[in-house]
């Protein structure tokens, strides 16, 4: 086994050791129990760890993560993860988190080729083009970016909303929220983008409102 990844081990070992000592019952009901309220799905950046940002412990918030948090409707992983958070887990929220400075996003709106990904983020791209005059206005490079993370989050909300789990969720009336945040590293917090909806007319108002305040 390689040398580099031995002290994960090691890692692992004193964390289980430190969480028996906090909490001796804590795998005991981890074991037993899956019943999150909550679907994150966000970018799989390493500096962006769902539990940590909002304080939540294993077994607490659901997880998907792709490239720039995308949600498109071939993409049978992410459907199948949110069909399974909302028919089978009954989550109360989804949070569609972006966050500032994402590499993906960056790509992207510079158009830089990164191989296989330039496909992946050719739904970016689709979200750049729609608003390329607001983004236009901005002088500033990383304003042009933090403003075309938020609208990237801000559109996967829509999409999310357009499925067609969520659109039978709501008409059986289930009672399931899409979020749109974006998380910076600089601080550690997250905003809220304004686009929360509980139905897909309502998340395509709010999206198209939410763009015009930011603009």
């Amino acid at each position: 086994m390689s040398h580099s990844i031995e002290h994960l081990f090691t890692n692992n070992k004193n964390w289980s050791e430190r969480m028996h000592a906090e909490d001796p019952e804590f795998f005991a009901r981890l074991v037993n129990q899956q019943s999150p309220q909550y679907l994150w799905i966000g970018c799989s950046d390493s500096r962006v760890p769902a539990n940590q940002i909002v304080g939540l412990a294993p077994g607490e918030i659901f997880v998907h993560r792709n490239i720039a948090n995308v949600v498109v409707h071939t993409d049978l992983n992410a459907l199948s993860v949110i069909h399974y958070a909302v028919e089978f887990l009954r989550v109360k929220h989804i949070l569609v988190v972006g966050h500032y400075g994402c590499g993906g996003v960056k790509a992207a709106l510079n158009d830089n080729r990164t191989g296989l990904t330039d496909n992946w983020l050719r739904h970016i791209q689709d979200v750049r083009d729609r608003h390329l005059e607001r983004l236009d206005r901005l002088e500033d490079a990383s304003a042009r970016l933090d403003r075309l993370c938020e609208l990237n989050a801000m559109h996967q909300v829509v999409n999310v909303c357009q499925t067609s789990i969520l659109r039978e969720a709501w008409q059986r009336g289930q009672h399931v929220t899409v979020h749109g945040w974006c998380y910076s590293l600089h601080d550690g917090l997250v905003r809220d983008l304004g686009v929360s909806a509980g139905s897909r007319e309502e998340a395509m108002d709010l999206y198209r409102d939410a763009a015009g305040r930011i603009g």
